[in-house]
């Protein structure tokens, strides 16, 4: 007795219930027959807190421990040393046949069984993990059945009800949703839908589910539906794509859609969510409507202030002019005062030329005349007038890199922009300082003014001064025409306005920095070319006498017209006036051969001088054209097509010499030619 007692010590409850138990009324027998397999297992069962039990022997008698106890239910204390099939009588079916695997020799281990017990008098679904592990005697047959098992009953109910609550909720929000849920079938038909589609189209379930859904789909639309089905095919997601649906009346909304397809593609289904961004296109639209209007009164505010300023600086142009005329008049006037009105004529012209140039630099509609040209050697070559202008207290540094920078610009508008630059940094350090000029290659022009950055081969000109800097609510505006923070009668405000529509003419950029009290650094940024191989040209020498040289005059305006012709009849010329391109070609169709040059105003009405000329050339090839023009979008947007160009307001000499320059070349070509 002595063992046995032992494998029945402690062991809580149930071993108290061993030891007094009548084995001996039992398959297994009395206590002292038990085999030593059935003691250790006994002895490990009873002092584990883990549910187990034991079923042994031919009719499967079960023995447990204190934890297992509470899955018997109203079956304890009375299934001790029963068989296991008299206690569980209604899982013969689920257990038995995992049990005689056992007992052929091969352990059965199980996460998840559900039987269904009636172990409190009425059936109940029950869940277990388990382990049923076979015990062989000393002849190696297997006599018995050791379990370690856990009750899971609760966790899946709780799991369950988790995951209903979580479908409750994901189905009120599938009721409840604005946006459209769906499912749908590759082949055009939907086949589960909120109830948001119905609500939103005005249309029932049964219809949306039984039409195909290229019914409801806007016609121009339809297309895009068909790319997103070829994506869905072949197994990609599509996001963020725009298609309209129609209402039962026709009226189309606007979704903004995303579609996935199912992960089995044999499945032929996709899932698909729609928004409805009606509100939010009229919101957009709108916000681009008052964005518009916002633009337009700010033209309007810059256009009254250019008005303003052309107007302002003009006046006191046209003052000087007039004044000097009504000087010219009277009578017995010294030659020397003479002289002097008529060169303050000239050189009021030659400002209000200026004039007009910078404005136009800034609309970007000069003229350019670009050409390759090494923008380091040309800020050496002006280094010393920058000097100049800036005063003897002021140190000029310059930094320029061995290598050549070539740019593609107009080489004169590049020298005005730099000093524009320069005598802006003078004033900021109101003639004491040191200014910095540098010219360097780089790869990338960095974001500007809401713009994004620009990859690409470019040169940077920087002129960096010491001066007061530019507050920061100043310096949007520093680009604007007549926008100056100098005193009056200090500048014009037109000098950074002309660096800015350069730069931007000339496929380029500009950049301010500035920190208030330390000072600013300007940035120029140009595209950067290869070197070109320039021929050195003879320009021809001032003509004085036309010699009889015919010249058909193309002028809209009679008060140019007039002094164009006369002009050149004094210099010798002989003239033939047109007033528009119709009347030109009308000229040189009844004889061509008498006109040496055609000399042409750009904008006119009707047919301009551009095309004109390239119809002269078209026709009469050999009769060269020269082209004059104060202000073309034409010319700015597209050079002069290869004509020669005279910008107004021009000088007598400027238009004898370039008569001559074409005329000249066109005879050499014509020698070479024959």
């Amino acid at each position: 007795m002595g063992p046995v007692i032992s494998a029945f010590r402690d062991g809580g409850g149930m071993g108290a219930r061993m030891r007094a138990h009548d084995w001996a009324a039992t398959s297994l027998g009395p206590q002292e027959h038990w085999p030593p397999a059935l003691l250790t297992l006994v002895r490990v069962m009873l002092n584990s807190r883990q549910p187990m039990f034991i079923a042994w022997g031919a009719d499967r008698t079960l023995v447990y421990n204190d934890s297992y106890a509470p899955m018997l239910g109203e079956r304890h204390p009375a299934a001790l040393g029963r068989p296991f099939f008299e206690t569980w009588p209604e899982v013969r079916g689920e257990v038995g046949a995992l049990m005689d695997r056992v007992f052929a020799g091969d352990p059965v281990h199980m996460d998840d069984l559900q039987l269904t017990l009636h172990r409190n008098g009425f059936p109940e679904e029950t869940h277990f993990a388990f382990s049923y592990t076979p015990v062989s005697g000393d002849d190696g047959a297997v006599i018995g059945l050791f379990c370690a098992c856990t009750e899971t009953t609760n966790r899946v109910t709780d799991e369950r009800r988790q995951v209903a609550e979580a479908n409750r909720e994901r189905d009120r929000l599938f009721e409840m949703s604005r946006d459209l849920f769906g499912v749908a079938t590759l082949d055009g038909y939907l086949t589960s839908i909120n109830p948001s589609w119905s609500r939103q189209l005005g249309r029932s379930n049964d219809e949306l589910l039984a039409r195909p859904f290229a019914e409801i789909i806007h016609p121009d639309d339809l297309a895009v539906t068909g790319d997103v089905v070829a994506a869905l095919r072949s197994g990609r997601a599509v996001h963020q794509f725009h298609v309209r649906l129609l209402t039962v009346d026709g009226t189309p909304i606007s979704f903004a859609w995303s579609a996935v397809p199912e992960a089995d593609a044999a499945s032929g289904i996709f899932y698909t969510v729609g928004r409805d961004i009606t509100a939010e296109k009229q919101a957009a639209e709108t916000l681009a409507q008052t964005e518009e209007a916002l633009r337009q009164s700010q033209k309007m505010e810059a256009v009254g202030q250019l008005t303003g300023g052309v107007a302002h600086d003009f006046n006191n142009l046209l003052t000087v002019i007039k004044s000097s005329t009504d000087l010219l008049k009277r009578p017995n006037l010294a030659e020397e005062r003479r002289r002097r009105y008529v060169e303050a004529i000239s050189d009021t012209v030659d400002r209000a030329a200026k004039l007009t140039g910078q404005l136009l630099a800034f609309a970007r509609r000069q003229a350019l005349k670009p050409e390759v040209f090494d923008a380091g050697c040309s800020v050496a070559s002006i280094s010393e007038m920058v000097g100049t202008l800036s005063g003897s207290r002021v140190r000029i540094v310059t930094d320029i890199p061995d290598e050549p920078c070539f740019i593609d610009a107009d080489p004169s508008q590049f020298d005005t922009a730099l000093v524009n630059m320069a005598v802006n940094a003078r004033d900021a350090m109101d003639g004491e300082g040191t200014l910095t000029i540098t010219v360097h290659p780089v790869s990338v022009i960095p974001p500007i003014r809401s713009h994004p950055a620009v990859h690409g081969d470019f040169v940077a000109v920087c002129i960096e001064d010491t001066g007061a800097g530019i507050a920061p609510d100043q310096i949007e505006h520093i680009f604007e025409p007549f926008f100056t923070t100098k005193g009056v009668g200090q500048g014009t405000g037109l000098g950074l306005s002309q660096v800015f529509g350069f730069a931007k003419q000339s496929g380029g950029e500009v950049r301010v920095q500035s920190t208030v009290g330390k000072g600013t650094m300007f940035v120029l940024y140009l595209p950067r070319v290869e070197a070109a191989v320039h021929l050195p040209q003879a320009e021809p020498e001032p003509l004085v006498d036309g010699h009889g040289m015919c010249v058909l005059v193309v002028e809209d305006n009679a008060d140019v017209g007039t002094f164009a012709t006369q002009t050149l009849a004094e210099l010798g010329y002989v003239t033939v006036w047109a007033n528009n391109a119709e009347e030109a070609l009308a000229e040189l169709d009844k004889d061509a051969d008498r006109f040496d040059v055609v000399f042409s105003d750009v904008v006119m009405p009707g047919m301009n001088g551009i095309d004109l000329a390239h119809e002269i050339r078209r026709r009469h090839h050999d009769l060269p054209v020269l082209l004059a023009s104060g202000y073309s979008h034409v010319l700015a947007q597209n050079g002069t097509y290869g004509f020669e160009l005279l910008h107004k307001p021009y000088s007598v000499e400027q238009l004898s010499r370039l008569l001559q320059k074409v005329a000249t070349w066109q005879r050499r070509k014509r020698i070479i030619s024959n």
